[in-house]
């Protein structure tokens, strides 16, 4: 697939300012900023978030909603029609969704009575299947609103000595 490309990205006018340029062929209006599209490559938000967190803007994604980020994540560490993903039902629903959109395989393991991982059993299909490329967790969980702590899930983790592939 080729990466998305915006005019106002490839366009250079002997080094304008691509922000104080008006791209009639994309509709913007020239009387204000209403109407303008936002910088694509979100440019002025990462440099200012690379400076509060002393990185590079290149370590920084920056996505048009959960949503989008979600289905670049299968782009990426997904290939169609081969590989599966875990997801942990009572959950966000855009996970399955997007997993239909690139022909990638769900393997659904219930949240326990108390809607919490049932962390034996993820780990037990991680170890059985190679195919497997994402585990969705998501916290606070949607719809059940169970909050994970980074601590209890390295935890669990590590009490079952977990290494994938060895």
């Amino acid at each position: 697939m080729k990466p998305y490309s915006s005019a106002r990205s490839e366009f250079d006018l002997y080094g304008s300012d691509k922000n104080e340029l008006t791209l009639l062929d994309a509709n913007e209006n020239p009387k204000g900023d209403l109407n303008r599209y936002p910088d694509p490559l979100q440019s002025a938000i990462k440099e200012e978030l690379a400076k509060q967190k002393d990185i590079s803007p290149d370590q920084i994604f920056v996505g048009n909603g959960s949503d989008e980020a979600i289905d670049l994540l299968y782009r990426i560490f997904c290939e169609p029609g081969k590989d599966t993903v875990i997801t942990c039902p009572p959950t966000y629903g855009m996970y399955e969704v997007s997993a239909a959109i690139n022909d990638v395989e769900v393997l659904k393991i219930p949240l326990n009575e108390r809607f919490e991982l049932n962390v034996d059993e993820i780990l037990e299909e991680i170890s059985a299947c190679a195919d497997i490329k994402l585990l969705w967790i998501c916290s606070p969980n949607n719809p059940t609103g169970n909050v994970l702590l980074k601590a209890d899930l390295k935890h669990d983790w590590q009490a079952q000595n977990y290494t994938r592939g060895g």
